[in-house]
């Protein structure tokens, strides 16, 4: 077991954390978890135990002090995996970012120490997939309080968060929206499940409705009226590229199995492998090399944010819509180039075939980040 409480002059080693936690947890649970919609607590659980909870917390806060890059290589890997892990990790540190930059130090530790899960809720019955129209209210109580009212939708965790990064209107302040952080274990909160999904099916992305939920107005997230700003700034970012990186790991999983199928299966009449034959070769090296040119584009993506470069908002906006529809491609590509095999679950294609089509309609969805990259790149506002 790796001892994340060992001195921090000792660089942690993040990939071997994530390594080991595929090998001896996540791995052989992901069928079962996919047969039964069951939330990977035991995942959830290993991966504190290795110290990737408070992977991009501060160090300051006793956190590992890691990056994007950082974060979109564990997700990556967990996703080649399980999909459902991933995307709870993924979920986990949209939030973070925004707890890290405007939370209080007290959650901040306890991320950092890898004892608090978090999400986000953005996404609601009344606008859908519009995240940046918020219909939940904020109403001021008094004596310091606020009461919520909401009908979130699509709540990854919920019901298994410790909180939920939450977003209503403002209480009184310009702009769209406010964001607060609102503890799982409020009066007032309703999860509405079992989550029953195509794909991702141990994600919990349940239904969440705040009927009079309480909370001290100290837990509100930045400046009231700020949250889309906010949201921009800190928890899109962290989103768009770990769906990305999300979308890649299943690519590479995908990819994977194809060759292996092909390297296996023979042609016994003609004494030779799928893999001699020059379509079908021709067939996989579309599909390695699409997922080279994602793997390629998220790079980018990444490099344009470290080192700030003029394009780096455009390459956020576009890689999640990029990765998103080359994983529907390529887990349509593997399907058919797999034949029959692909449809026996042991096979376990199906599996990441069905997880790749949720980015593609995750908010916010391909068609709205498209919209988003024509107004930037026209010149046009955002919204």
């Amino acid at each position: 077991m790796i001892n994340t409480r060992e001195s921090r002059s000792v660089p942690y080693d993040y990939q071997n954390a994530v390594d080991t936690v595929i090998e001896t947890t996540v791995a052989p649970q992901a069928a079962e978890i996919d047969r039964t919609g069951a939330f990977p607590r035991l995942n959830i659980d290993a991966m504190t135990k290795v110290g990737l909870l408070g992977l991009i917390s501060a160090e300051e806060v006793g956190g590992r002090g890691q990056g994007m890059r950082a974060a979109a290589s564990v997700v990556e890997r967990l996703s080649s995996a399980c999909g459902s892990t991933a995307m709870v990790l993924l979920m986990h540190y949209a939030a973070t970012a925004v707890i890290e930059a405007h939370g209080s130090d007290d959650v901040r530790r306890a991320i950092a120490r890898d004892e608090h899960l978090s999400t986000l809720a953005f996404s609601e019955a009344g606008s859908r997939s519009h995240f940046w129209a918020p219909m939940s209210s904020a109403i001021s109580q008094g004596d310091g309080l606020v009461r919520l009212d909401a009908k979130k939708s699509w709540v990854t965790s919920s019901g298994e968060a410790d909180s939920y990064v939450w977003s209503s209107r403002p209480l009184a302040g310009d702009g769209p929206m406010t964001l607060w952080l609102v503890p799982s274990t409020a009066a007032g909160l309703t999860v509405t499940g079992p989550f029953d999904g195509l794909g991702l099916r141990g994600n919990a992305s349940n239904p969440v409705t705040g009927d009079g939920v309480t909370v001290n107005g100290t837990a509100m997230l930045g400046g009231d009226g700020a949250g889309l700003d906010i949201a921009l700034q800190s928890a899109l970012p962290h989103f768009l590229i770990l769906n990305a990186a999300f979308s890649l790991g299943l690519m590479e999983a995908l990819v994977s199995k194809a060759a292996a199928h092909l390297l296996r299966t023979r042609l016994d009449h003609l004494d030779q492998s799928l893999a001699e034959q020059p379509t079908h070769r021709a067939r996989f090296a579309r599909l390695r090399t699409r997922t080279d040119e994602v793997r390629a584009f998220l790079n980018d993506t990444l490099t344009a944010l470290e080192t700030e470069r003029a394009d780096a908002t455009l390459r956020v906006l576009q890689v999640k819509a990029v990765a998103g529809e080359a994983a529907s491609e390529v887990s349509d590509g593997v399907m058919q180039l797999c034949g029959g095999s692909a449809f026996r679950k042991e096979f376990g294609v199906d599996r990441s075939f069905r997880d790749s089509l949720a980015a593609r309609v995750m908010a916010p969805t391909t068609d709205a980040l498209q919209d988003f990259v024509g107004r930037a790149t026209l010149g046009m506002a955002l919204f």
